[in-house]
């Protein structure tokens, strides 16, 4: 009577290796431990996430886990026309066109309010019939002084108290300090304003001008003219 082979008594066939040295059996290409795989061997119904390893959004930098993200300054990562702010964060800036529609508005409210104030000025020391040449004099230097100070304090005051003037305020736009979202205080509204003035007296007019038609240079595609970058400002909509 035979036993058979004494190391295998109930007759069992030998198991083949798996090939392909795969101890686990498994398929070559076939996802482990029992979860469906996705595109890039992402699971099936997991949300992509963004960094180690997970695919980006098309157009968007990886971010997280080392990588730089977006600066938070004006422009970072956003597109033209558009500019992102702290504390606002993608806002879109005011068009070249707007902006010179409100300078005209602005212009022609300044002018009311000088000719006004000109006839009250004028009207005091010439309508009580006096022909004094001194009081003529007072009244044409008060007149001067009065018409300069004006149109300083028009934009100045407009823009470092509310932020904007009557004119970008109609025309739905404001003026932001391009590091904090915040309007700018007095004395970068009085740099916005002085420095076209200044550099065009020096230039005869001709720095002005080109302070006019400067945001058309400028490659960011915030349209900053030089005295905004001067100001460290910003003409947004909103």
């Amino acid at each position: 009577m035979s036993f058979g082979d004494p190391n295998n008594p109930y007759g069992q066939q030998p198991q083949q290796p798996p090939q392909g040295g795969n101890p686990y059996g498994q398929q070559q290409g076939q996802p482990g431990y029992g979860y469906p795989q996705g595109q890039q061997g992402v699971p099936q119904g997991v949300p992509p996430q963004q960094g180690y390893g997970y695919p980006q959004a098309p157009g968007q930098a990886p971010q997280g886990y080392g990588y730089p993200q977006a600066p938070g300054i004006p422009g970072g990562q956003a597109p033209e026309g558009y500019a992102n702010v702290p504390g606002l964060g993608v806002v879109e800036v005011g068009s070249y066109g707007a902006r010179f529609g409100a300078r005209l508005l602005d212009m022609i409210f300044a002018y009311i309010v000088v000719i006004i104030l000109n006839l009250i000025i004028l009207g005091s020391a010439f309508g009580t019939g006096t022909k004094s040449s001194g009081v003529a004099v007072g009244a044409m230097l008060g007149s001067i002084i009065v018409s300069f100070l004006t149109f300083i304090f028009y934009d100045v005051i407009f823009v470092s108290t509310m932020g904007t003037t009557p004119g970008k305020k109609i025309l739905g736009m404001r003026i932001v300090n391009s590091r904090t979202g915040q309007k700018p205080n007095f004395g970068a509204a009085l740099v916005r304003w002085g420095f076209p003035i200044g550099l065009g007296y020096i230039t005869c007019f001709l720095g002005y001008v080109l302070i006019v038609i400067s945001p058309f240079f400028d490659n960011t595609g915030q349209l900053r003219g030089w005295h905004d970058k001067a100001a460290n400002t910003l003409v947004i909509k909103g």
